[in-house]
């Protein structure tokens, strides 16, 4: 069993930063792909960011340049620093794990999910 609670949402605004982590338990977490998503107010949960097991990352593409995913293994969190935020950052971000360490876009893929923080960007 796997949990994961997140941390540092806020309200910010345009162009500002936030930095959210994750803090998980489990002694395999080091295994697992890391993955952030979001969702907004009415919007299906999108993809944000994934940082696997040997490091390598992905983003989306509406983020890509502005947003950075790191983990680290000793203390069993995962960051995202979030720069030059817009008013369509807006979401509840979720941090979740894959067990298979596969990364995937899909919100599907993931087997463990914490309770979400909310990001407010104000225009």
């Amino acid at each position: 069993q796997v949990q994961l609670v997140e941390s540092g949402g806020g309200l910010v605004q345009a162009g500002g930063s936030l930095r959210l982590s994750c803090a998980a338990s489990g002694r395999t977490f080091s295994n697992y792909a890391m993955g952030w998503f979001r969702q907004a107010p009415g919007k299906e949960r999108e993809f944000v960011a994934v940082i696997r097991s040997g490091g390598i990352k992905d983003y989306a593409h509406s983020v890509k340049d502005r947003f950075t995913i790191s983990r680290d293994s000793v203390k069993n969190t995962v960051n995202l620093q979030m720069n030059s935020l817009k008013p369509e950052d807006t979401a509840v971000y979720y941090c979740a794990a894959d067990v298979n360490n596969w990364g995937q876009i899909s919100p599907l893929q993931y087997d463990y999910w914490g309770q979400g923080t909310q990001v407010t960007v104000s225009s």
